[in-house]
């Protein structure tokens, strides 16, 4: 029995561990920051994460069959729990969709889940969002109305998205299976079939914990990374898409229209500190710095979306009356803008190095970030020894 108990244990050790791919610091690429526990938007408290993950057939293109190479991915800001946090949005380049951002930008708060698809599963999404408040009684009024916020990347390359796979059952299973601690990256949710600066891209996460006098904070960040040219990749300072332009290109017969560094990145980030919308607009409007580090320009073709929440002030929304909050000085916030531009940096390198090759949809096909080689270069130009 103890024999067959330690097999067992074994066992569990191997599975969990191969279940966690490599991240960007377990192949040796230095950032600057201190992350978190899960060095994921987990570790802001509170925060759920889940996906639903759509890979089926190979081969030629047939529309309505496939190949699939799509997703969903929920972010769920006080999980399972219906309470608004306040919120705020901003863009870096607009060829792209992220709904409900008015509402939020007009009222401050974002008031349920951030979901995040492939460009033509926006609507199929929303709708579902609505149909799961009224599966699970999220609210708890008899009238109610609310504008759910969905964003989208184009997955067409590898995934047959005029086939529209992404179906209501998606939605809810990326609601149902949100949770925190460590969570999945690469091919992912709604990162599936997205490409990134020359290479596979997808889902990543990194988070940074900050000191501020007596109190600490985190701000975690959730990428789905399907922007860039591959001749702009830079990791850790080191032009690493310079250096590999002749390795690993994208196999794929690119239309009249495309042009390198088409594509899009949507950004999540989250904190516990007590920051208001407009404080919120300005981590949101840092985002890009983070994005601009590792090669992203916000070229005409790509839709660079970005929103910011805070799980602090708990009491803040109410239907009536008046209520009192905290608020972070804005003479104490830049370390709050250090820690979002270092964990964008290091989510989407997460989200490259989890990324595994992926061919979809008429032979097409993204490599992997090919992780020996970029250590190399980041060794050629002293950056790592």
């Amino acid at each position: 029995m103890k024999y067959f108990l330690s097999i067992l244990f074994v066992f569990f050790l191997w599975t969990t561990s191969s279940a966690q791919k490599p991240r960007a610091r377990d192949i040796g690429i230095p950032f600057n920051g201190t992350p978190g526990k899960y060095n994921a938007i987990t570790d802001v408290h509170g925060v759920e994460v889940g996906y639903s993950t759509i890979i089926s057939g190979n081969g030629k293109n047939i529309r309505g069959q496939g190949p699939v190479r799509t997703g969903v991915t929920a972010i769920l800001p006080r999980g399972h729990h219906n309470n608004p946090v306040y919120a705020n949005w901003y863009t870096l380049n607009g060829n792209g969709e992220m709904t409900g951002t008015t509402w939020v930008t007009e009222s401050g708060f974002l008031e349920g889940p951030i979901m995040i698809t492939n460009t033509n599963s926006v609507g199929v999404v929303r709708d579902a969002v609505l149909k799961w408040y009224v599966k699970t009684g999220w609210y708890k009024e008899d009238f109610w109305y609310t504008y759910p916020v969905v964003a989208e990347t184009y997955d067409g390359f590898l995934n047959d998205i005029y086939g529209f796979h992404v179906k209501e059952e998606n939605a809810f299973e990326a609601l149902d299976s949100a949770k925190t601690g460590f969570i999945k990256e690469g091919n992912v949710g709604g990162g599936t079939g997205m490409m990134c600066l020359g290479f596979k891209g997808g889902t990543g996460t990194a988070s940074r914990v900050v000191k501020l006098k007596d109190s600490v904070y985190t701000v975690g960040v959730l990428v789905q990374s399907n922007f860039g040219g591959k001749r702009n990749l830079t990791i850790a300072g080191v032009p690493v898409g310079k250096e590999l332009k002749d390795t690993l290109n994208y196999i794929f017969k690119a239309p009249p229209s495309y042009q390198p560094g088409d594509g899009s990145i949507i950004v999540v980030v989250a904190t516990d500190a007590p920051l208001l919308p407009h404080q919120l607009k300005r981590i949101a409007a840092r985002v890009p710095l983070g994005v601009g580090i590792v090669g992203g320009r916000g070229e005409n073709g790509s839709g660079d979306i970005f929103i910011a929440f805070s799980t602090a002030n708990p009491t803040a929304f109410k239907r009536e009356g008046f209520t009192k909050i905290d608020e972070l000085a804005n003479d104490w916030i830049n370390p709050l803008f250090d820690a979002t531009v270092q964990a964008v940096e290091e989510a989407i390198i997460n989200a490259m190095v989890a990324a595994e090759t992926m061919e979809g949809i008429n032979g097409n096909k993204a490599f992997a970030l090919p992780h020996k080689l970029v250590t190399d270069v980041l060794k050629k130009y002293n950056r790592i020894k």
